[in-house]
């Protein structure tokens, strides 16, 4: 197969270009990123010189370079992960978000679309595989039937009892309540894939994931950025009082995820990505403070003092909860991580490498491979 990943530059795209390159040698893996502020090539230096992977600087508004790239590779599948994904930029520039995220995705589908209908066996074979948000869904409340105060342990479809701020979770069948331009974005290209689907015929499938976390972050994202201040004893600013609600899942998990459904995820479906892992923002920024202090040698949680509050965002959803029952009943997916080992890693991961760390939030990441490629 030769497989078109888009946005493969950026976190959750490099470790799924990571995935398929080690995993299916005999895959042609085509990694396509516009290497904005968030693609770093730097994330893939481990697998750039593998034989059964190319890099293209492209932006996936580009139509004409998508179909001609379409043609030239043979592209078999495309994993759609590029996309702008930063809440507060989104306010402060939704025409960037609503020309990424919208256009970008239809320019891809035109061109999945055309390509795929001029062969004699169409789309046979083929497989547009887009990946969203879980904010597409807006906000979850912290309530329970019997009024008890959160967290407290509920029971999911599953079955299975999670602790967790809220009796609600978001499912596969749940009304899209978009609360941002980043969010409205990702809805409006959801709704286009599922309608190429229902007009064409294009064989699409659709997942919307929670929060990731893991190595590779751009450190504008909390964990990241958290990490870095702590160390460096910077303030660490908290929206509101921290009491907003995320559910969090490793990025590897997500990847794994990513790598079944596209492999064994029926047409026309929509898979919710979940780790049934809610936390508070302040209690993760709590959780950070001792582990980076713990590591770093230091009495642990001496730096809770770096926390500061600040005014909250406009729009900013109160709790997010990913329902993903159907996912591993259908599919045997499941996350192999807890909470607690996997920021273990992460904290260790950004602490272990300062270098990487230093390049991006000094800007020097973008010279040699932006430079290298904007010359060819």
């Amino acid at each position: 197969m030769n497989i078109l990943i888009t946005g493969g530059a950026g976190f959750i795209g490099s470790h799924v270009v990571r995935l398929f390159v080690n995993k299916y040698p005999d895959y042609r893996i085509i990694n396509l990123d516009k290497l904005t502020y968030a693609g770093n090539l730097a994330n893939l230096k481990d697998i750039e010189a593998k034989p059964n992977y190319k890099f293209v600087k492209m932006d996936i508004c580009d139509f004409e370079g998508v179909m001609n790239l379409m043609q030239t590779e043979h592209i078999d599948g495309v994993i759609h992960l590029a996309a702008e994904s930063h809440v507060d930029r989104s306010i402060k520039d939704p025409f960037t978000f609503a020309q990424t995220n919208v256009m970008g995705t239809l320019s891809l589908l035109q061109a999945a679309k055309a390509y795929w209908e001029s062969l004699p066996e169409k789309y046979e074979g083929k497989r547009f595989y887009h990946i969203s948000t879980d904010e597409v869904y807006g906000a979850l409340a912290m309530t329970h039937p019997d009024g008890i105060e959160p967290p407290f342990t509920t029971k999911a479809s599953s079955g299975e009892h999670h602790l967790a701020y809220g009796d609600k979770f978001f499912t596969e069948d749940l009304k899209y309540q978009p609360h941002s331009p980043y969010s409205a974005a990702k809805a409006s290209s959801d709704h286009f894939v599922r309608a190429f689907h229902d007009t064409y015929g294009l064989p699409t499938i659709v997942t919307n994931c929670s929060n990731n976390y893991g190595p590779y972050q751009f450190p504008e994202k909390l964990i990241p950025l958290f990490i870095n201040n702590i160390r460096h004893r910077k303030p660490l600013p908290v929206y509101g009082k921290g009491e907003n609600v995320r559910d969090w899942l490793y990025v590897e998990d997500h990847a794994r995820a990513i790598d079944t459904i596209f492999h064994r995820g029926n047409v026309a479906e929509t898979y919710n990505i979940g780790g049934f892992n809610e936390w508070k923002n302040i209690d993760i920024v709590k959780v950070l403070i001792k582990t980076v202090d713990r590591l770093l040698g230091r009495k642990e949680g001496e730096d809770m003092d770096l926390i500061t509050y600040v005014t909250d965002r406009a729009g900013h959803d109160l709790r997010y909860a990913i329902d993903s029952t159907k996912l591993q009943k259908e599919l045997g997916w499941e996350p192999s991580l807890q909470f607690e080992e996997g920021i273990e890693k992460t904290v260790r991961w950004y602490l272990d490498n300062q270098a990487w760390l230093d390049n991006v939030t000094s800007g020097k990441y973008q010279d040699y491979y932006h430079d290298m490629y904007d010359k060819r």
